[in-house]
Order: C-alpha cells, then structure tokens, then sequence
C-alpha cells in the first residue's frame, strides 16, 4: 500500500498521529530532501530502505514506489506541509493509477496555518476580513500573474502567497495599486526549522524587508489587514460566544 502523507512544514512534531504511524511501519520512505526534517527520518524502522526525491523525475519516483508496493510493502511518500497545497500528489496517483495500484492521501499542517499560529494569529478577522486567499506568481510552473494578484487583492482578504518571495517587488508594486501603503505584511521563513524567522512591516517595505534580510526561498508572504492584531489588540468579538446570537 502507498501513503501520500503531508509530513508538516519543518517542525517533526507537527505530522500528524496516523502518518507518523505508518512511517514507522514503512518498508520504504519516499522523503522530498530538504523540505523533510531530518529527525522525522530517525523515525523509520529498522532496514527501511530511504529514498531521497530530490532531484529525481515522477517517473523515477513512481517507479520506485511502484517496485515495493507491487512486492506487498508499505510505502510512505512524505511531502512537506499539507497534500493539499502545491504538492504534486496529483501527478503522482494518475500515474500510479495507470499501474494498477491505489495509495491513501494523509493531509498534514500547512506552512501557511504554521506561520499563522507562530504569529498568534486568525487569517480572518470579525466584520473585516472573512476571505484568505493562498495563491502564487507563475514561475517555473506556470501561474497566477501580477494582474491575478491585483484581482484578488482585497481590504477584506488576507492573501498568503506561496512559492513567490524570490518577487517580492513585483508583489509589492501590484499590490500597491489597490492596497494602502501602510497594509500589514508578514515573511516567514523556513517555518518549523531552527532557522525560522518571521518579519513584520508595511506593504511599501516588503521589498527592502525581504531584500535587506537575504531571503531568497522557502518562504510565505501574508498581507491583510488581518495582521493588525500582530501589532494591536483586536476589539472586534465574533458571534462565535457572545451574549446574544
């Protein structure tokens, strides 16, 4: 059997309790480099065969997992953060499908819903902010353009851009054109790692913020008056436990 799991964003305390129990009965881990903390590995059973992704083509990997599972073994696929987000899965079950074998999809903990709770923070804000939109800029996969961007900025949307640091000016000058300078921004880097660090400031900083701290990848870009409460305490209540409903 194949499990697609979402290991979590960095952090190995953040897999959840059914995927770290399989990657400890697996017969092979299927890990994407990097994006994958180390000390998860340290979690697999003794003779599990480990298997860096990185660098390797889908169809090197399906073939890889394809060769245990036909055998009746256990695989474990790990992918950073939540299968949901930008993780390829996708392409991986069609092709595996074409094989004639099935896999199980374990979700995991965004790097998105990290970042928030690192920031003791809600994405959506009563009465003010009730959309969050997680979106990217086109690069080497295509994408959304800056003119996307511009069409799903909002003063009543939080927007975590994935993928998308490494254009900081561009987000910063699209975003400006409908957003007011002074817009909450947040950068966080290598969420859930030991290097992990997270910047505040304004829109018309983010470039020089990004600039200036040498932040090139593996980072989230949050904007949204939402961030607010980062810095002043939020006076709006939800209905959520009030009084009267």
């Amino acid at each position: 059997m194949i499990y697609l799991i979402g290991a979590g964003p960095g952090d190995p305390e953040l897999i959840t309790v059914r995927g770290l129990r399989i990657l400890r009965r697996a017969d092979l881990v299927v890990y994407a480099g990097s994006l994958i903390h180390p000390a998860l590995l340290r979690e697999t059973r003794p003779g599990a065969r480990i298997y860096n992704s990185h660098g390797k083509t889908l169809e090197e990997i399906v073939e890889v997992m394809a060769g245990t599972a036909e055998k009746g073994g256990v695989v474990a696929r790990l992918h950073s953060g939540d299968t949901a987000f930008y993780s390829a899965i996708n392409e991986e079950i069609a092709a595996l499908r074409r094989r004639g074998l099935s896999c199980e999809v374990i979700p995991g903990v965004s790097s998105a819903s990290l970042g928030a709770a690192r920031m003791r923070l809600e994405l959506t804000r009563p009465e003010r902010v009730q959309t969050v939109v997680f979106t990217r800029l086109g690069g080497r996969t295509p994408g959304p353009s800056p003119e996307d961007l511009l069409r799903f900025a909002g003063r009543d949307v939080t927007l975590v851009l994935f993928l998308s640091v490494h254009r900081a000016e561009t987000i910063q000058k699209t975003l400006l054109e409908r957003l007011p300078p002074e817009t909450p921004v947040a950068v966080a880097e290598k969420l859930g790692f030991p290097e992990e660090r997270i910047l505040h400031g304004r829109l018309d900083e983010l470039a020089r913020m990004v600039r200036e701290a040498g932040i090139r990848r593996t980072a989230l870009i949050y904007v949204g008056e939402a961030l607010e409460v980062t810095r002043n305490p939020q006076k709006e209540r939800s209905r959520l436990y009030a009084r009267t409903r």
